[in-house]
Parts: structure tokens; sequence; C-alpha cells
């Protein structure tokens, strides 16, 4: 019989929890410590000059219209990609997980785009996708498609999508496939028995049991469309046209370092990291309610 680890005194456990929680205190803590504290600053570019002045940076940037845009932008693009990048992904995982020929290629094939990264993958697609070079910007043109996401924010907007989109599937697919695998045998094959078609036993068995995996990838997915992608939009489009495409994380950082707009900066940081952690707590509180463990 196995027996558990039994510690006497609370020096060992602390040891072992030692490195994670100076890595969380360094990484996390501090920096967001700083990030509050420096919201309610209003310093010149080169940090030498400093003067507190509560809560004005606040109240510029919710008076600020661009911030406004920016906040439609996030909404849309997040929504977009988690919705696209969830559904391919588990529609690729249903294809992977039949008994086909040449299935652990094609598993392979598709788990690869998650080790390219934010910006590689960005570069990819604007490569693709350019109206001068791309081969496939240029197709779009020879169809009558007037294709230009340099000066079109909606095309813009549509190839930041794809791009974020396609770099989160492989992410998607390999939890929705471990899923399926997971699910009895038993519990499908009895529902073919008693006569339940393909569409049928996904929609009242298979999905419902994979509302675990479905909720944490919902959690991961929204915290990614919020930082993540933000390589992804630097390689491509800059947050332009006119800023078309500047998500809240990239107005961060071109307000920070383009605007040197250092109290600005902290603000936005500061009202995105709590919208993050509002929206965390709602899928918490509401959504996994619907999940059947």
């Amino acid at each position: 019989m196995q027996k558990n680890a039994y510690f006497k005194g609370l020096t060992i456990p602390f040891l072992l929890l030692l490195p994670q929680l100076a890595i969380t205190v360094v990484f996390f803590y501090w920096p967001a410590t700083q990030a509050v504290w420096q919201s309610f600053l209003l310093e010149d570019a080169f940090g030498t000059s400093t003067q507190f002045v509560w809560f004005e940076n606040y109240q510029a940037l919710f008076a600020d219209p661009g911030y406004l845009k920016a906040f439609i932008n996030t909404a849309v693009f997040s929504t977009f990609v988690c919705v696209l990048s969830l559904s391919i992904a588990l529609l690729f995982a249903v294809m992977a997980d039949r008994q086909i020929r040449g299935a652990e290629i094609y598993k392979t094939l598709l788990i690869w785009p998650y080790a390219v990264a934010p910006a590689i993958a960005g570069v990819l697609w604007l490569f693709m996708f350019d109206p001068s070079l791309g081969m496939l910007g240029r197709g779009l043109q020879s169809l009558g498609v007037p294709w230009n996401p340099r000066l079109d924010g909606n095309h813009a907007m549509l190839l930041v999508i794809l791009a974020a989109t396609w770099k989160q599937i492989s992410y998607n697919f390999l939890f929705f496939l471990a899923g399926l695998q997971a699910i009895p045998k038993s519990v499908i094959e009895a529902a073919v028995i008693d006569g339940a078609r393909p569409m049928r036993r996904f929609w009242t068995i298979v999905f419902p049991l994979l509302s675990p995996t479905t909720f944490f990838l919902l959690v991961v997915n929204i915290v990614y469309v919020f930082f993540d992608t933000f390589g992804i939009i630097d390689a491509v489009t800059g947050g332009g046209p006119s800023g078309a495409t500047e998500t809240l994380v990239y107005k961060v950082f071109s307000d920070g370092k383009g605007g040197s707009d250092l109290g600005g900066s902290a603000a936005q940081s500061v009202v995105l990291l709590v919208m993050v952690i509002a929206l965390t707590a709602i899928q918490f509180r509401f959504i996994e309610r619907k999940v059947s463990y």
C-alpha cells in the first residue's frame, strides 16, 4: 500500500512552494502593484518629474474617443476569434477522433501551428494576403475583390482575426481531442443501439460530456485574445489603418511607448486587468453552473 507524504513541519512544504511563489510575486504581483501606483501619477517620458494626480488619468482615459474605439475593436476581435477558434478546433477534433487511415499524421499537422510564435504567425498571414505580393491577396484582386488591408479597416480586422484564429486552433484542438478520447465508448455504442443519429449523439451525449473542456478553453481563449494576440496585431497591422485594429492591449503599448503617456498607459493596463478578472469571474459564476463534471 502506498503511503501518503507526511511533513513534520512547515519548512519543507514552504521551500517546495517558494520557487512558484517567487515567480508569481516577481512577474505578476509586483508589476501589477507598480502599474496601479503609476496610474495615479503624471510623468514625463524619462521619468525625471512625477506628479500625483489622483484619478485624472482615468478621467482622461474614459473621455478619449480613441479608447472607446479600441474597446469596440477588442469586443469584435475577441468574439470572432473565440467563436471561430473553438468551433473549428472542435470540428477538427471530431474528425480526427474517427478511425481513419493516417489519423496520426493529421493530428501532428494540426498541432504544428501552436509551435509558431504569434509574431511569426502574423507575418505569415501578412505575406499570404498582401495585396501586391501575397498569393491569396493577389488572387482575391484577380477575382474582382478590392482587397487591401493597408487601407481598408474591415479588411485589416478580418486579416488579424484569421491569423489569431489559426494560431489558437491547435491549442484548442489538443484539449478537445483529449476530451473526446476520454468519453467512454460504451456510452456512444449504447446510443447507436438505441437508434440515435450522429448529430443527435453529438449534441445530446458528446458535447455535454465535453462541457468541462469547453469551459476551460473558453477561459483560456478570453485571456489569449486580450493579451497574447499583441504580437500578431503588431506584426500585421500595427494597430492600423487609422486605429481600425487597435485593441486595448495594443493601445496600452502604443500610448506608453509611442505617445510617452506613462500614467495613461498604466491606467489602461489596470482597466484591462480588471476587465479580464471580471470576465473570468462571470464565467465561473454563471457559465460553470451548466458544466457537467
